[in-house]
């Protein structure tokens, strides 16, 4: 799915009441609706601006893994760098 700028009625990113992290919804023309959390959001921006900003990198990929060991407060499921294919 190639997700166009006309085919978004609305983006919305908002700390919801009673919750301290960011959502983002994006609301589609035809109705449906897709809300991201504050670290899948955080994790695309790095992405992109890794790939926008590089040199000489033409892409990026991040992958979800398990993590044990981890900073205070980070979630145990994370988004890793891998090479790109």
């Amino acid at each position: 799915m190639i997700i166009a700028n006309e085919d978004i009625k609305q983006l919305k990113a908002e700390v919801p009441e009673g919750h301290r992290h960011l959502r983002v919804t994006i609301t589609f023309q035809n109705g449906n609706e897709l809300t991201f959390q504050e670290a899948t959001i955080a994790n695309l921006v790095r992405a992109y601006v890794t790939v926008k900003t590089h040199p000489s990198a033409m892409g990026i990929i991040l992958t979800g893994k398990k993590t044990e060991e981890r900073k205070e407060g980070y979630a145990e499921w994370q988004l890793t760098e891998d090479e790109k294919e």
